[in-house]
């Protein structure tokens, strides 16, 4: 595949607008719930996790005693999360976690990072490596079983699939790289891996990511100010700018799974940066003409 271009816009994406100036250090994983047909997110930095309303415009915050990276909703209700280096589940949003599974080792400072589930609801999650290339995806099912399916990198993200299932994307955000593999939903197994695309050293690395009803592959730019939509054979397609340098993920909901929500960071930005991005960690949304896709629930 060949590198990301990432100067220049084009697509028929609708404005881009704020939905919530949450000021959020480092807001993450961004959610749409079909079933409550709201936003959850988090701020990784200040241990929280978030429910927003497009509608009312309510966000409302719960905090955790350690950092909650990622999660997906439950097919029973509430949540699985991935924390410093365990699993939880909650049964409600405001339900205190219990852990499931072992902890993981992850690298010296580090932990959990960017995750979501398979198409037969088992959750994976990469962990990030701060001083090396140690990060490692682990992937746990209903039963609390937990596996090591891939390593070397520095900062676990971008995970999505196909539509179909069979392919999945993992990117590594320090190291400017997207890697595929082929994945068995039936056996779990993942084969096959390959580069997807390159990114250069300027114009952003790539972070958390999605995928449409079309196959593409959209990924956040952290430290480029935009996001970034490929086709399934790592062709740039359209690129949409984001009022924020630290754009860290993108979700699909909405009615119509049509509205794209955008999840950007504060943090590491100079006092000129934030002047001239004063929204920088809010959450920004535009619309698209080609819906996303429902996330999977976790089985357990």
């Amino acid at each position: 595949m060949s590198n990301a271009e990432t100067s220049g816009e084009q697509g028929g994406h609708g404005a881009v607008r704020l939905e919530l100036d949450a000021q959020a250090a480092l807001g993450e994983c961004p959610r749409w719930s079909v079933r409550d047909q709201v936003l959850y997110w988090v701020d990784i930095s200040e241990q929280t996790l978030n429910r927003f309303d497009p509608v009312s415009g309510d966000n409302s915050s719960r905090v955790f005693e350690e950092p909650v990276a990622c999660f997906s909703e439950r097919s029973k209700g509430g949540f699985v999360l991935a924390m410093r280096n365990r699993f939880a589940l909650i049964d409600h949003f405001d339900a205190m976690p219990r852990w499931i599974g072992e902890g993981v080792v992850v690298p010296d400072g580090g932990r959990f990072n960017d995750g979501r589930c398979d198409q037969v609801g088992r959750f994976l999650a990469g962990t990030i490596d701060f001083k090396g290339s140690s990060g490692a995806l682990h992937r746990i099912n209903a039963k609390g079983v937990i596996e090591r399916l891939a390593g070397d990198v520095r900062s676990a993200n971008g995970l999505a699939f196909s539509p179909d299932g069979r392919t999945m994307y993992w990117s590594d955000t320090r190291n400017l790289i997207v890697r595929c593999w082929d994945y068995d939903s039936e056996s779990g197994e993942i084969s096959h891996t390959r580069t997807f695309t390159e990114f250069k050293s300027k114009g952003g690395r790539p972070d958390g990511a999605s995928v449409d009803t079309q196959g593409c592959y959209w990924s956040a730019l952290y430290d480029g100010g935009r996001v970034v939509r490929f086709a399934p054979d790592g062709k740039v397609v359209e690129m949409v700018t984001i009022p924020s340098i630290n754009a860290t993920m993108i979700a699909f909901g909405g009615s119509d799974m049509r509205t794209a929500f955008v999840t950007t960071a504060r943090q590491q930005l100079s006092d000129e940066q934030l002047r001239s991005h004063p929204h920088s960690g809010g959450i920004f949304s535009f619309r698209v003409p080609v819906p996303g896709i429902p996330e999977p629930y976790f089985a357990g």
